[in-house]
């Protein structure tokens, strides 16, 4: 016979221990409906098909002619890639950083001195700079100009003149070959 002595009134040691095993299968039965309920909520966090696909973008440049450049889109932005020529690598270089209100040297800005990678929004109201077409007012310096408010940026899309408080953004980028580039 067993000692009655350490369970409750008229309990036995079998007693207990399916109580203790009802106990942990409710619980791993609940941690688990937990788990697979908050599953959906968590997963819809994560970031859509059409998001990841624009998450980076390759362009060909090989179709690009020095002096040219060309606007695609990366994660619904405007990037400016422009092919600079000699003329135009020169003057970035020549530019003294104390005569900048944002200080940075041209090399920091590309990976190539003859590929300019550019986010094209203006960093004061968010606007489009002009200077893509051979048409465009490219403004003192030029680069690109942003009509609604006078922001000139030079040949490295550094701010020169006007309200804007940075320079135009360079995105993450790396060129896959010499005439491939991935954004993003």
């Amino acid at each position: 016979m067993s000692d009655l002595s350490t369970h409750p009134q008229g309990a036995t040691p079998d007693d207990a221990s399916r109580r203790d095993f009802l106990l942990y299968a409710t619980t791993a039965v609940g941690v688990v409906g937990a788990g697979l309920a908050l599953w959906p909520f968590i997963h819809s966090m994560n970031p859509s098909a059409d998001t990841l696909a624009l998450s980076s973008t390759e362009v060909d440049l090989s179709s690009v002619a020095e002096g040219q450049a060309i606007t695609v889109t990366w994660r619904g932005k405007p990037v400016f890639i422009r092919h600079r020529t000699a003329a135009e690598i020169e003057a970035a270089k020549a530019v003294k950083l104390g005569d900048l209100p944002d200080p940075q040297a041209d090399d920091q800005r590309v990976k190539k001195a003859e590929w300019l990678i550019l986010v094209g929004i203006c960093t004061h109201l968010g606007c489009i700079p002009l200077g893509q077409k051979p048409a465009d007012p490219k403004g003192e310096f030029g680069g690109w100009f942003c009509p609604c408010h006078g922001s000139q940026y030079d040949t490295s899309g550094r701010i020169r003149k006007g309200p804007a408080p940075r320079n135009l953004e360079v995105p993450a980028y790396s060129f896959l070959s010499d005439t491939s580039v991935r954004i993003g």
